[in-house]
């Protein structure tokens, strides 16, 4: 039976997904704690948004697994992800802006698991210093945080790259990488000869964030096709936030990552949001979690001003229905240009209208069972 999805630009889902189990290091469990301890929910109220807090999924913590060397806590993870996934679910087809705190990367899996569960197509802005395209051929550490986007695109362990049931959960087409600054000789490899689109954060810097941003919404169709974000903290400089996992000085400073993060939140088809790899533990005075709160209110506060400016008249204004593309089928329309070439590469590493639409519900997939390995390089996040 079609759902009926009214978006609801005030109201946002929030939803913790306190994991560790797929990163580098212990620690980023405690994030949603903490960032709800900043005063997230009470600034975003204050803002003007209806904040329906969904509470923490079940914490999933760091472990060695030795035994999986390859592929390290794949069962904790694909638990995790199973349980983001059914809030998820609950929250998109409440038309409300899904908001995730995590945690580690692999939580974006879970994110568009549960989008793609009313919308057929989901494309993907992957806002991180690093690319995660390591595979268990190209990368030693064994941990999947380094390895989300490869799984995403249908690349590694089948828990993972079953996880939605049809892989690949996003086209390659569909994605487009923003701020690189790290990159691993076989993500290299990777993004030379795949569709991926990727953005410097040098060329970030020398284009201005706002432009970058702007074309980057271009390239990923954003105007025709809804998508979701991915946030990784580590692609803020560590002179300006220290407390994440791998942090690096260099990349893009916090002023632009604001920047770029106000013009994609913003945009109408934005679902949703995953944040991943603050570690309170780096935090010790709790300035790291103030500015992380106050980038996410910079930047929704924006999206709420935008949803607020008169809207010029449109014949699909809200209450139309519109039919939207159902995700138990294929198709091909809509496609993102090729990538851009690697070269040049460092070598380190509108109104928002209440439109309803009519979608159809796939049926949930469980992950597959079995369990190959899994690895990615040191230098990930």
């Amino acid at each position: 039976m079609a759902v009926k999805i009214v978006r609801q630009p005030k109201k946002i889902a929030l939803i913790g997904a306190p994991s560790s189990a797929a990163a580098l290091l212990p620690g980023t469990e405690k994030a949603p704690a903490a960032l709800r301890a900043a005063g997230l929910v009470g600034r975003l109220q204050n803002a003007g948004f209806e904040v329906i807090d969904y509470g923490d999924c079940p914490p999933r913590l760091f472990a060695d697994d030795d035994e999986h060397r390859r592929a390290r806590n794949l069962p904790p993870i694909v638990a995790g992800l199973n349980d983001l996934k059914t809030h998820v679910e609950v929250a998109i087809k409440s038309g409300a802006l899904v908001v995730v705190l995590g945690g580690d990367c692999a939580q974006s899996i879970g994110v568009i698991a549960g989008a793609r569960r009313y919308y057929k197509h989901i494309n993907l802005l992957w806002l991180d210093r690093d690319a995660d395209l390591n595979t268990p051929a190209t990368t030693p550490s064994g941990r999947i945080d380094g390895m989300v986007v490869a799984h995403i695109i249908g690349k590694g362990a089948p828990e993972l790259v079953r996880f939605w049931g049809e892989p690949p959960l996003v086209r390659e087409p569909d994605i487009t990488l923003f701020g690189i600054d790290r990159l691993d000789p076989g993500e290299q490899e990777l993004l030379g000869k795949s569709p991926l689109r990727h953005v410097l954060a040098v060329d970030i810097q020398a284009k201005g964030a706002a432009a970058a941003a702007k074309d980057a919404l271009t390239h990923l169709h954003a105007d025709t096709r809804e998508f979701v974000l991915h946030l990784d903290l580590d692609v803020i400089s560590s002179d300006d936030l220290p407390a994440v996992n791998v942090p690096g000085s260099g990349g893009l400073t916090l002023a632009e990552v604001r920047t770029a993060f106000m013009e994609f939140a913003r945009h109408k088809n934005l679902l949703g949001f995953d944040v991943a790899q603050f570690n309170p533990g780096n935090d010790p005075d709790g300035s790291s979690a103030r500015k992380v709160v106050d980038l996410l209110v910079a930047a929704l506060s924006a999206r709420l001003d935008s949803t607020e400016a008169p809207a010029a008249p449109d014949a699909s204004s809200a209450g139309t229905e519109v039919a939207a593309e159902s995700p138990a089928t294929e198709s091909s329309a809509g496609e993102s240009p090729a990538g851009e070439s690697p070269a040049g590469e460092s070598a380190a590493k509108s109104a928002h209208s209440d439109a309803a639409s009519t979608v159809e519900p796939a049926p949930s997939t469980a992950p597959d069972a079995d369990a190959p390995e899994n690895a990615f390089g040191a230098s990930e996040s």
